[in-house]
C-alpha cells in the first residue's frame, strides 16, 4: 500500500526515527500506524540498551517553585548536545513540575519512564539521577538559583525568629545562593565535620611540613603555630559560614548574617541548603 509523507513526517514525530526508516516500519506494518511506532520505540529502547554502560556526565539541572515547596533536579545525557536539545529541556521542566506536585522526595519508576520514553526517541542513554524536595516552614524563606544555563543549582532556606520583611530576606538568602554557587563550601560549618576529618587534614599538613626542608630549623611551637594556621586556612575554605562573603570578601558569611540580622531587626540562620553541579555527586 502507498505510504504518505504526511505519515512519514507523524511517525517521525513520534519516535525519532530517520525517515526511511520511518516509511520502511509503515510498509512492514502494512500502513499499520501503531504496530509501526510500537516497533520504532522497541526498537529505540533497545539502542538505548545498548548504551546503557556509556556514562552520564552531561545534563542539566531543573528547580520549581511553588508556594511554601522548591524542587530541584539533576536530568543526565551522554552529551552536551543532547542537553541543549529543546525535547530535552522540556523533559526536565515537565520531571520538575510533576515531582513537585506530588511531593516525591526521590527519582521513582514513573519519572523513569518518562526519562526513557524520550531516550528512545533521541537513541542516548539518559537517566534521572537525583531530585530533592525543600519545603518551608513558618517564618522561613526559599531562594533559588541556576547558574552557568543549568550546571549548577542551588536551593537556600532561612529562618527568622520573627516575622520579616518576606523580600529583603529572599534577596540575602539569593545572594548566598549565589555565593554558594561560586564557592561550592563543603558544609555549612565547623560543627557539621566530623572530627575523624578534620584529624586526617592534620595530619596530612603535618607530613608535608616533615617534607619540607625549608622548616626544618623551627622550633617545635612555631611548627605547631603554622600547622594550626594552615589547618584553619583550609577549614575556612570549606566552610559556608568562614568563607569570605560573595559581596565583600573581607567580611565572612557569618558576619553577613549577622549584618542582615542587626539591619531587620531578626535572627536569620540558614536551615538548609542544596547544592547540585551536574555531573557531580
Amino acid at each position: 500500500m502507498a505510504i504518505t509523507a504526511a505519515e512519514v513526517k507523524k511517525l517521525r514525530e513520534r519516535t525519532g526515527a530517520g525517515p526511511m526508516e520511518c516509511k520502511r516500519a509503515l510498509e512492514e506494518a502494512n500502513g499499520d500506524f501503531a504496530v509501526a511506532e510500537k516497533h520504532l520505540k522497541e526498537k529505540g529502547l533497545a539502542a538505548v540498551e545498548k548504551r546503557s554502560d556509556r556514562a552520564t556526565n552531561e545534563g542539566k539541572i531543573f528547580i520549581k517553585t511553588k508556594g511554601n515547596d522548591a524542587i530541584i533536579v539533576e536530568l543526565a545525557s551522554e552529551t552536551d548536545f543532547v542537553a541543549r536539545n529543546p525535547e530535552f529541556i522540556a523533559l526536565g521542566d515537565t520531571i520538575a513540575d510533576r515531582a513537585l506536585e506530588k511531593h516525591y522526595a526521590e527519582p521513582n519508576e514513573e519519572l523513569s519512564a518518562v526519562v526513557t520514553d524520550l531516550a528512545t526517541k533521541i537513541r542516548e542513554n539518559m537517566s534521572l539521577k537525583r531530585l530533592k524536595l525543600v519545603t518551608a516552614g513558618e517564618n522561613e524563606h526559599l531562594a533559588v538559583y541556576i547558574h552557568g544555563n543549568g550546571a549548577i543549582g542551588i536551593i537556600v532556606k532561612l529562618s527568622t525568629d520573627k516575622p520579616v520583611n518576606q523580600k529583603d530576606v529572599e534577596a540575602f538568602a539569593y545572594s548566598i545562593a549565589m555565593h554558594i554557587a561560586a564557592f561550592n563550601p563543603l558544609v555549612l560549618s565547623r560543627d557539621k565535620l566530623d572530627p575523624v576529618f578534620i584529624k586526617e587534614q592534620e595530619d596530612l599538613f603535618r607530613k608535608q611540613m616533615e617534607a619540607d626542608t625549608s622548616l626544618n630549623n623551627k622550633p617545635a611551637q612555631a611548627l605547631e603555630g603554622i600547622l594550626k594556621g594552615k589547618l584553619n586556612k583550609f577549614l575556612k575554605s570549606i566552610c559556608l559560614m568562614d568563607q569570605g562573603y560573595i559581596k565583600d570578601e573581607k567580611i565572612t558569611v557569618a558576619q553577613a548574617f549577622a549584618d542582615i540580622s542587626k539591619q531587620l531587626g531578626a535572627t536569620l540562620a540558614i536551615t538548609d541548603y542544596v547544592y547540585f553541579k551536574v555531573g557531580q555527586k
